[in-house]
């Protein structure tokens, strides 16, 4: 019987490379995107396909409706992966701004879980995997509102594994460091939309923001393309004794490691670098 994998924010990125190693991996995947032109183009690739809107709980749950009729009645996963990241200085990122970033990172993905996570109980077996970030970690300079939508899905995660020991569904974190996807081309625009550099102490800072935003191809020499989170990601969905946690790239293995040995001074030396 086929195992069926729903799969937010496919429409490139980590998302679009889940949809499509899970076809040859003795899983089904239902890739689902914001936008109807994604969800025809996914589906076009030959994927099956939903719409779903992170923003819009109508729209979740139109989109977890899709994705069980598909599946039978039942997903076996989820794989929670759509999210932006909003730039910015906190004193400078409007409050409707950071509630926007909490409502596509985490309280979409909540609300997601729960219309999911009730069959998965059903039929004692299920995964759910969440894909966080350095940066739900360690702290960095002008990603506030980011750092605190995922520091928040650490512990989100942390606490639903808790609540569903004993029940056969398993939660796991990917906690990926510098991938090359559409992310800064997207956070370069939610920056543009929100943050008036000129208006701002932070404006020379900001300069170097927007360069590291703009810049072309990988953002460092420790980026690793999106396919490089797939081999946790499957085990996380086919082990039998799946991991809490997987790093994904050199940066999260070793803030992981600096986070817990130095004294936070020290770390915020390293960290206060960042732009």
């Amino acid at each position: 019987m086929s195992r069926f994998v729903l799969i937010t924010g496919c429409s490139s990125g980590i998302g679009l490379a889940a949809a499509r190693a899970l076809q040859g991996a003795g899983l089904t995947a239902i890739a689902s995107a914001r936008r109807p032109e994604d969800v025809a183009r996914l589906k076009e690739e030959g994927l099956l396909a939903v719409q779903l809107d992170l923003d819009d709980e109508a729209s979740i749950e139109a989109g977890a409706r899709a994705a069980l009729t598909l599946a039978g009645g039942r997903l076996y996963g989820l794989f929670n992966n759509g999210a932006y990241g909003q730039p910015g200085a906190l004193e400078d990122v409007p409050t409707a701004a950071l509630r926007a970033q909490f409502n596509t990172n985490l309280f979409g993905w909540h609300h997601l879980i729960r219309q999911i996570l009730p069959a998965m109980l059903a039929a004692g077996e299920g995964r759910i995997v969440q894909n966080s970030s350095v940066l739900g970690l360690v702290a960095m300079k002008y990603r506030g509102a980011y750092n605190a939508s995922k520091f928040a899905l650490e512990g989100y995660t942390d606490t639903l594994r808790l609540e569903l020991a004993g029940s056969g569904v398993h939660i796991s974190l990917i906690e990926p460091g510098p991938i090359e996807t559409q992310f800064r081309a997207n956070a370069r625009a939610a920056f543009l939309r929100h943050i008036d550099p000129a208006l701002s102490r932070h404006r020379a800072d900001y300069d170097l923001t927007l360069a590291r935003l703009e810049k072309e191809g990988p953002s460092g020499r420790f980026t690793l393309p999106s396919e490089a989170c797939i081999p946790p990601l499957l085990h996380a969905l086919t082990s039998r004794r799946p991991r809490h946690r997987y790093p994904v790239t050199f940066p999260t293995r070793l803030f992981a490691w600096l986070r817990r040995l130095l004294p936070s001074r020290w770390l915020d030396l390293i960290l206060g670098k960042s732009a």
